[in-house]
C-alpha cells in the first residue's frame, strides 16, 4: 500500500475556487470540489467556499472528528456548533421538510474526499545541481522522504533520478526523510535569534551520475 502524499498549506491555499476547491483539517486534506459539484446552488456550500483553500480545522473535535457541538442553554439539546452558518450535511436544529439525509455519510468522514495528509511542519531546501550549477529553492515536508521530495524537484530537472544527492558531503538516504539523513532544521532556532533564515537554508547538492537510463 502506497503512503499518503503530504501537503503543504501554501499548496492546499492555491486550490480556492468552487471549481476546484480544497480544504485541510484535523491534519488531512479533502478536494470538495466533487461536493460542490453535487450540491451547486445550495446556500449551505457558503460556509465552505469562504473557507476554500484553508484549515478549518476548529470546526471539529478532535476526540470525536465530527462537527463541534454545545448544549442550546434555551432548550438543553444538543446542537452543532457552525458559528459561519450551518454547512452542507449538518443537520437543522429541528424537524424540516426540506432536510435531505439521503447520504450515506457527512463529507468530513467520507474518505473518498481524502487526497492526502497537512504537513505538520514545512521547511524550505536549496536543490543545487552541481553539474549546471543550477539553483532551486523548495517548501517541502518535513515528513516526506527525499525520493518524495525528488518527485517535487522533477519539474525542474526530468533527470533527478540520474544524480546522487549529497548533504555536507554524505550521500542522502532516499526512503528517509531530511531529519532522519541529519539535514538540520535550524527555523526554531533562528526565529529565536531573530535571523533571516534565507541565510541559513540547508543545501542540497545534486552530484551527476554519468547515466541518463533513469528519468
Amino acid at each position: 500500500m502506497s503512503r499518503q502524499r503530504y501537503f503543504t498549506p501554501a499548496e492546499v491555499a492555491a486550490h480556492n475556487t468552487a471549481d476546484d476547491l480544497w480544504v485541510s483539517f484535523l491534519g488531512r486534506v479533502c478536494d470538495l470540489t466533487p461536493l460542490m459539484s453535487q450540491n451547486k446552488g445550495d446556500a449551505l456550500l457558503l460556509p465552505i467556499m469562504e473557507c476554500a483553500g484553508k484549515d478549518i480545522s476548529s470546526w471539529f473535535d478532535a476526540d470525536t472528528t465530527d462537527v463541534l457541538t454545545y448544549v442550546d442553554p434555551v432548550t438543553n439539546c444538543v446542537r452543532y456548533y457552525t458559528p459561519r452558518g450551518r454547512f452542507v450535511h449538518v443537520p437543522p436544529a429541528g424537524p424540516r421538510s426540506d432536510w435531505a439525509n439521503d447520504f450515506i455519510q457527512p463529507w468530513w468522514r467520507d474518505k473518498r474526499y481524502e487526497v492526502g495528509l497537512l504537513s505538520a511542519k514545512t521547511r524550505w531546501i536549496r536543490v543545487i545541481n552541481t553539474l549546471t550549477s543550477q539553483e532551486q529553492r523548495l517548501q517541502v515536508c518535513s515528513e516526506e522522504t527525499l525520493a518524495e521530495i525528488r518527485q517535487r524537484y522533477l519539474c525542474y530537472n526530468s533527470h533527478a533520478c540520474s544524480y546522487t544527492w549529497k548533504h555536507d558531503g554524505v550521500s542522502l538516504d532516499m526512503s528517509m526523510t531530511l531529519s532522519e539523513n541529519n539535514v538540520p532544521d535550524d527555523d526554531h532556532e533562528l526565529e529565536e535569534l531573530r535571523l533571516d533564515r534565507d541565510l541559513f537554508t540547508p543545501a542540497i547538492l545534486l552530484h551527476f551520475n554519468d547515466d541518463l537510463t533513469e528519468g
